[in-house]
């Protein structure tokens, strides 16, 4: 993911930036409002954290102004003041989330990757995915790469169309058990290493430019010159 950090407090911003790039995602950071609306206008990004209290422009103000440019930059909003009708506020300023101050690292990354999942307002839905060479057609759910037709499961193919979907960005196993098989259990089980590796066998062996790869630790990424 790219993540965009607003957050006056520069310790408190090098944190988290430091933090989520420990977990694999991109993150860039601004330490004033006006600084972080004109990034968040200018860069395209999965999610923006949002201090509420900011110098020169605040939070809440910044997420309405994001709101009224048809930004749909999904917002999280960081904040000391915890109340219901704090939370309210920020909800109706056009944020998406609201976590109050303090909180843990673990639960503030669960949100922002939950946020990330989700469909941007008014977004059009594709029918056919690129990625590279390799096609994917969702109404005729064929599969093609350099016009050759590759034949998958039913499985094999949602798990491909996901994959497609979130090309560039590290899809983690428990993703993967949440869109692709629609329940949950231990994701250290090898069903997802077993499918992608039969997945991988089908769209990246008898072709140069390996598109599938597996991120240590982390998960799968499908992309152009993905090793």
């Amino acid at each position: 993911m790219r993540i965009l950090i607003i957050e006056d407090d520069r310790d408190t911003a090098a944190y988290l930036a430091k933090a989520f790039r420990e977990a694999g995602h991109v993150a860039d950071q601004a330490n004033d409002g006006l600084t972080g609306y004109d990034l968040a206008l200018e860069g395209a990004y999965d999610v923006a954290i949002v201090d509420r209290m900011l110098p020169k422009m605040d939070g809440l103000t910044l997420v309405g102004s994001l709101r009224s440019q048809n930004n749909e930059t999904p917002v999280l909003i960081l904040s000391a003041l915890g109340q219901v009708d704090d939370r309210v506020k920020g909800l109706r300023a056009g944020g998406d989330d609201y976590l109050s101050k303090p909180y843990a690292f673990s639960e503030l990354l669960a949100r922002v990757e939950a946020l990330a999942r989700r469909r941007p307002k008014g977004a059009p839905e594709e029918t056919v995915l690129r990625v590279a060479d390799l096609t994917l057609d969702r109404l005729s759910h064929k599969v093609t790469r350099r016009a050759e037709e590759i034949v998958l499961q039913p499985r094999e193919f949602r798990l491909l169309e996901y994959l497609m979907q979130n090309a560039g960005k590290v899809v983690t196993r428990t993703m993967l058990l949440e869109h692709v098989w629609d329940y949950h259990f231990d994701p250290q089980t090898n069903v997802i290493d077993v499918h992608v590796s039969r997945l991988r066998a089908k769209i990246d062996r008898d072709f140069d430019a390996p598109l599938l790869s597996t991120v240590r630790g982390a998960g799968y990424m499908i992309r152009d010159g993905a090793r």
